[in-house]
């Protein structure tokens, strides 16, 4: 008898311990999901950790068990942290290069999948008392490069522009540099942040001064709108514009993983996509993915990189 009770006593121990016994659990949604005391982590790109730590935030209060962990450090950086095996998710602003997708496929044994998880514009940003109200590409990039220099050569009053911009390592700054700048060398006269919330600062507090970086940010500045080209019209960086192409800086925002990834992450990635996880996308002020005719699913699913 008393061996009997020990056996349950266990038994029962077991299965109340995560990780333990019972086999696969399942989300409070009714989802089952591998059972794991192993927490995800989410590295990367600092214009997107906010959008990672919110969607933390909701999977883990809708998933009992599971635990998320989110930091910033750049695009670059996340990526680097996802070849060498030291996070389970990347998180980028920009798509990984041919180089570093073969790397992270060598390394880690298993094809690396890209899920854009959000619409971003890269808006640029002046101070909220500025009459400049819009700019084309090839005047912000005139700008960035050194070759306009006086906000009174873009119509403006006639004082020196304060550059403010990304460091080297974020994705934002290596999309801005190819995307507007056409990969030319910036000025030595930007001044470098660590983040987007740090751009808006100096830009908020300075009257002559010009950012860039992801639309959830802006807050307590005016954001321009952009034209392509010099005759072409000027489109503010709305989600309507964004979605059908015509603000001319937009991008994706990407989680990084691989197809041999634990069951929890698979799950938590295919939640961000889902149209609870694109409704924390909308809270957090960057655009959702379009919607497929006819599906609740966006058009932008989980693809392989080959």
């Amino acid at each position: 008898m008393k061996q009997t009770l020990r056996t349950l006593l266990v038994c029962g121990l077991a299965l109340a311990l995560p990780g333990c016994g019972g086999g696969e659990r399942q989300a409070a949604d009714g989802t089952p999901r591998a059972a794991s005391n192993r927490p995800i982590t989410i590295k990367g790109s600092d214009t997107m950790v906010i959008l990672g730590q919110r969607f933390a935030e909701e999977y883990m209060r809708q998933h009992s068990g599971v635990v998320l962990q989110v930091n910033g450090g750049g695009s670059g950086t996340g990526i680097a942290a996802l070849i060498n095996g030291t996070v389970d998710l990347a998180q980028s602003s920009r798509p990984m290069k041919d180089a570093e997708k073969e790397s992270a496929q060598k390394n880690r044994g298993s094809k690396l999948i890209e899920t854009s998880v959000a619409l971003d514009a890269l808006a640029v940003f002046v101070h909220a008392s500025n009459a400049i109200k819009e700019l084309s590409i090839e005047q912000i990039a005139a700008v960035y490069t050194g070759k306009i220099t006086n906000w009174s050569q873009l119509g403006g009053e006639n004082r020196t522009i304060v550059i403010y911009g990304r460091e080297n390592n974020s994705g934002t700054y290596e999309y801005f540099r190819e995307h507007v700048l056409q990969k030319a060398d910036f000025t030595p006269r930007v001044q470098t942040l660590s983040g987007t919330a740090a751009v808006i600062n100096a830009v908020s507090r300075d009257v002559n001064g010009i950012g860039y970086g992801g639309i959830a940010y802006a807050s307590d500045v005016h954001t321009l709108a952009v034209r392509a080209e010099a005759s072409s019209p000027a489109f503010a960086p709305t989600e309507e514009n964004v979605a059908n192409g015509t603000y001319p800086v937009s991008r994706n925002l990407y989680f990084y993983w691989f197809e041999n990834s634990r069951p929890e992450i698979t799950q938590f990635v295919e939640w961000t996509i889902s149209p609870t996880g694109q409704a924390v996308v909308e809270n957090v002020g960057y655009y959702p993915l379009p919607k497929r005719a006819g599906a609740e699913s966006t058009d932008t699913d989980a693809a392989a990189v080959q």
